[in-house]
């Protein structure tokens, strides 16, 4: 059961790590994006016609990964009658950086030499003749601009060349931009908003029922395969069971209040198969709960539980005066609150104001207090007002999680 466990696991792993793999069963239905993005793109190929389309949606949403898949398949179907080039605007928003990028990427497609010394204007010259060369060819050029949003900075040189050039009837290509700003389009300067054809499509979150289809896909072992058929389908009837619990259903809502996008889902997979037992070969409710813990940090909480002995008492201190209705208190206001534990317990943690001063300034560094108000930056430090920035249940569970917090600063919290 072990080597078939081993095999299960890396091969959901490699199935996660494969976007084709997972947006595949997205792209099933005549409505998807694949089937909208593919529809334009080969259209445009077939009829030799020049057109631009933006993609648009938050980051892990797929747009890239449909993109590619469209592209692949397009390349199969027209294997000479495509050409590929990509552009990111975190590398190449400048436009004379963007121009040579594609005069070297066209020059690579195409078996040409490609000249370092060549200037700006030589290689917008070039890409126009390559335009109007493939054109005559019937050879489409798809230019992919991901970070579209970068490229719509500044002059817009780049995109007013390209789109300019594709006015004409002999260029035959396809501007598509990749963006996560949904009023990418609005950016865009009147002369270059005129050229472009204004085609979207939007990147929404998966529906219920996609979201089923997508986790048996994922999850799901093939049956025809070198498992042995009684641990396939244990292992899928497994599957089943978690995924139509209500409890699973829980989590998963739990984790899609923080992200909703695909990439987020696949990763939550991926942590929660990293956890399943080998012995048993199954997956269980167990590693899916283990991986929301995991992915669900706060950083309020670990802040808490890295805090020395001092600070946590400086934390009660404060706490303990918000819950006695001092609206504004200081360092001072709080060594006065710490004097009075120390006589009224007669504990043994007591150290002297400047090392509690140093610990005071380590919490406002760790950004867990604060300063209350900006007026008053003329006084010291330990005389400004501050103000908790953490709740008291975070205070509270912060200190139960802590490895050596005493039990008086517990008792002193609840009272």
């Amino acid at each position: 059961m072990g080597t078939a466990a081993e095999k299960s696991l890396n091969l959901i792993r490699r199935r996660l790590c494969d976007p084709s793999f997972v947006f595949r069963p997205l792209s099933a239905s005549s409505d998807s994006n694949y089937s909208k993005l593919k529809f334009i793109v080969s259209t445009s190929i077939t009829e030799g016609c020049n057109n631009s389309i933006l993609l648009l949606g938050p980051r892990g949403s797929g747009k890239s990964a449909v993109l590619d898949l469209v592209v692949a398949d397009l390349l199969e179907e027209y294997p000479d009658s495509v050409s590929l080039i990509r552009l990111n605007g975190l590398l190449h928003s400048d436009d004379n950086c963007a121009f040579k990028e594609i005069a070297r990427q066209l020059c690579m497609e195409h078996h040409l030499l490609f000249s370092k010394m060549a200037s700006s204007d030589e290689n917008s010259q070039f890409i126009i003749a390559m335009l109007r060369e493939c054109g005559l060819a019937h050879k489409t050029i798809i230019f992919v601009l991901d970070e579209f949003d970068m490229f719509a900075q500044g002059k817009q040189r780049l995109l007013y060349s390209l789109l300019d050039a594709m006015q004409s009837v002999t260029s035959q290509a396809i501007v598509v931009g990749i963006s996560s700003r949904l009023d990418a389009d609005q950016l865009l300067e009147k002369r270059v908003r005129s050229r472009f054809s204004h085609r979207k499509i939007l990147f929404l979150p998966p529906s219920r029922e996609e979201l089923d289809s997508l986790l048996e896909h994922l999850l799901s072992l093939p049956a025809d395969s070198s498992f042995p058929s009684g641990y396939v389908s244990q292992f899928n009837e497994k599957i089943k069971s978690i995924t139509s619990d209500t409890r699973f259903k829980d989590i998963l809502r739990t984790f899609f209040n923080a992200n909703y996008t695909v990439n987020s889902l696949v990763k939550f997979i991926f942590r929660a198969v990293s956890l399943m037992n080998l012995e048993s070969g199954l997956l269980s409710l167990e590693n899916f709960k283990a991986a929301l813990a995991n992915m669900q940090r706060q950083p309020k909480l670990e802040a808490i539980r890295d805090c020395s002995i001092l600070e946590l008492y400086l934390l009660v201190c404060m706490r303990r005066l918000e819950v006695k209705e001092q609206i504004s208190y200081n360092f001072i206001s709080v060594m006065k609150e710490y004097k009075t534990i120390h006589d009224s317990f007669q504990t043994s943690d007591y150290y002297a104001q400047n090392v509690c001063l140093r610990a005071f300034e380590h919490l406002r560094e760790r950004e867990v207090i604060c300063y209350a108000e900006n007026r008053g930056q003329s006084q010291t430090g330990e005389y400004r007002p501050m103000k908790l920035l953490i709740s008291a249940s975070e205070l509270h569970q912060g200190m139960r999680s802590h490895a050596c917090c005493p039990a008086i600063l517990v008792k002193l919290l609840d009272h």
